[in-house]
């Protein structure tokens, strides 16, 4: 059974953070041109979270608040290739809905690509409003409610040297915002 570590990324697994958001978005799906990272990485209050199977680097997801009246985004989620039919998504998903309730969210919105949205369904999500264009793809508006939301908190991977299977692309110095 696939072991799954959810954790906010600190100071030693941000690149990895940013560098399988670069391999998903920019690289494999062709979203983004050079970078997918926004006004939003920079902002304060967003926690940027890397999941580990084993010690390999799986995937990623990034949350925010939107307001000051317990209104969340969750974005930017990716999981590796290799990692897609395990748990990972689900626990990168259910970790940022529990971080968001814990923090005193009481709704957290996310537009997702349509064909993922059974996964979020599945999920205990809803759809929230008609089929809209982000990067020139369908997504479909979803929303949770965060009250009550429970998960596993933070767990570490049994070492802090994650692998990252990304072939030979690299970490870019211009994908890490300064801490």
């Amino acid at each position: 059974m696939e072991q799954v570590a959810c954790w906010p990324a600190g100071l030693e697994h941000i690149s990895c953070h940013f560098a399988i958001r670069h391999q998903v978005f920019v690289e494999e799906q062709g979203v983004m041109v050079f970078t997918d990272v926004d006004r939003y990485d920079r902002e304060p209050d967003t926690i940027h979270v890397v999941a580990a199977s084993g010690d390999q680097a799986a995937g990623t997801v990034r949350l925010y608040p939107l307001d000051h009246e317990g209104l969340w985004k969750g974005d930017r989620l990716a999981v590796l290739p290799a990692h897609r039919t395990g748990k990972v998504g689900a626990h990168l998903v259910h970790f940022a809905v529990a971080t968001a309730a814990s923090a005193g969210g009481l709704v957290m919105h996310a537009s997702v690509q349509v064909q993922n949205t059974p996964f979020f369904e599945h999920l205990g999500w809803q759809r929230h409003g008609g089929v809209i264009t982000y990067h020139g793809l369908p997504h479909q508006p979803m929303a949770i409610d965060l009250p009550g939301a429970t998960a596993d908190a933070a767990r570490f991977p049994d070492t802090t040297e994650l692998r990252l299977p990304l072939g030979d692309l690299q970490a870019s110095p211009l994908l890490v915002t300064a801490g």
